[in-house]
């Protein structure tokens, strides 16, 4: 037979538990402090957003521990969505998925992949124009990470057994590389910036102008009340990306052992994992640079200097190398898991026909390959960057409206075994909600143009809709 019609369920609670911090940690934290100290200024308040996100983070996987109990099979939002809402509401998020949640998160960190692979080899450099269309350039700094998400599609065409390996691999060396990175940056850098950091650590200050662009880097301006709240606002944009796709192991929960109980495991003890890894390294950011330094790191990226600070001029070439592990891992834990939504749409005939087919591999070969030409474009476009805030929105809209739903189905379908529970119900459900919605109400009113793009984006799947169930009634 060249088709299998089930999934092959391979994968135990470590395998779904590296998937979770695999796809996490990929580029995010070794750049974005930076950016978060430019809107804050401070130490205390840098820790904070760090630590508001890791709280939102955990509070929202301990949630979907309930619903991946509830329906474990591939899927995994989109399910949750469609059951406690409507079709109409899962297919939103199906399509938000593939048009830019998944696939340009695939594309950013490829390109972040290829970036800084060029620190080894320039001849992968962003500025090595290989051609000229007039209405794109292509690097070779494009192409390399368009190869990446080539060769990691065909790989996890091949299995889930091949997939896992990799993922189990890379995710290990990056978490071994990160607390190496974070305890020699305590135990080996010369000059300790610590106290000097702490000393006003909770005075805000931000560098940058009303449009969110810097003004001077030198001059930061006290801020407070609304202003501030709409700086942290901003600011978590880059935590919040640094540390979305934990959700990605609900999606190939029918190829998970035992999955009412591995999944729920896995999204708590992945996502603990991975915060408590990006505090540790913020904090080791404070302890090894001044607060000025960690807002404008000599070559724009706040852990190179960080390891220049710690291991001299070899530091540079060190973080290229971790991020390389972790970009290409992390790539392996999106590609593996973003199909398996389209493949649950298309057997729900609100994708592509095609997309819900297992090749012989018992993997959803055309879903994966569909994904990866989407993601290759968005690498060409050379927008990534401005997909950021838009990214952040989107997904921050349908994890409230996802956790909204455990309520919903609470007295919707209240009989329905439920092997795990949300832990603290409904007080922590409750306080991610609220977090969730001031969070997005305040990067709307300070970041309008990217998150109304990305409002439109969701927008533009309900004619969409309307025509998939059209054509389904034709077919029928």
């Amino acid at each position: 037979m060249s088709e299998q019609t089930t999934f092959k369920r391979s994968l135990g609670l470590v395998d779904a538990t590296m998937i979770v911090a695999g796809s996490m940690i990929g580029s995010g934290i070794f750049i974005v402090s930076s950016d978060i100290v430019q809107s804050v200024g401070s130490a205390g308040w840098l820790i904070a957003v760090w630590a508001i996100t890791a709280f939102m983070t955990i509070s929202a996987a301990v949630s979907y521990g309930e619903l991946s109990s509830m329906f474990p099979k591939a899927g995994g939002q989109y399910v949750y969505l469609k059951e406690a809402y409507n079709p109409l509401m899962g297919f939103l998020y199906g399509w938000s998925f593939f048009a830019v949640i998944q696939t340009a998160t695939i594309a950013a960190v490829g390109v972040a992949f290829a970036r800084y692979t060029a620190y080894l080899v320039p001849a992968f450099s962003e500025s090595n124009i290989l051609a000229d269309l007039g209405f794109v350039k292509i690097s070779a700094a494009q192409l390399l990470s368009i190869a990446v998400i080539i060769i990691l599609t065909y790989t996890n065409t091949r299995g889930v057994k091949e997939g896992k390996f990799i993922q189990t691999l890379f995710t290990s060396v990056k978490l071994l590389s990160l607390f190496g990175l974070i305890i020699l940056g305590f135990l080996l850098v010369k000059n300790s910036f610590w106290a000097e950091n702490w000393q006003d650590a909770w005075t805000a200050t931000t560098v940058k102008d009303t449009a969110g662009k810097i003004a001077d880097q030198n001059n930061w301006m006290p801020i407070g009340g609304a202003v501030l709240i709409g700086a942290i606002a901003s600011s978590m944009v880059g935590s919040i990306f640094s540390s979305d796709a934990w959700n990605n192991v609900t999606f190939i929960a029918g190829e998970v052992k035992n999955p009412q109980r591995n999944i729920g495991l896995s999204l708590f003890l992945g996502t603990l994992v991975v915060s408590v890894i990006y505090i540790s390294a913020n904090l080791m950011y404070l302890y090894v640079m001044p607060i000025q330094s960690i807002a404008f790191p000599e070559g724009g990226r706040v852990a190179v200097a960080a390891s220049d600070s710690i291991f001299g001029g070899v530091g540079s070439k060190v973080i290229a190398i971790m991020i390389m592990i972790s970009t290409f891992g992390c790539n392996n834990g999106l590609i593996l898991a973003g199909s398996r939504v389209y493949y649950t749409m298309a057997n729900d005939g609100l994708f592509f026909k095609a997309a819900g087919k297992l090749n012989k591999n018992a993997v959803p070969q055309w879903a994966l390959w569909a994904q990866a030409v989407v993601a290759s474009l968005l690498c060409l476009s050379g927008g990534y960057n401005e997909l950021l805030t838009m990214i952040s929105f989107v997904v921050v809209i349908f994890y409230v409206l996802t956790i909204i739903g455990i309520f919903i189905l609470r007295k919707k379908r209240p009989d329905i075994e439920r092997p795990y529970k949300a832990f603290g119900y409904p007080v922590l459900p409750v306080i991610y909600i609220i977090l969730g919605i001031t969070f997005c109400v305040f990067l709307a009113f300070f970041q309008t143009t990217y998150t109304m793009w990305g409002l439109a984006i969701v927008l533009a799947g309900i004619p969409l809709y309307y025509v998939a169930i059209s054509q389904n009634k034709s077919a029928r």
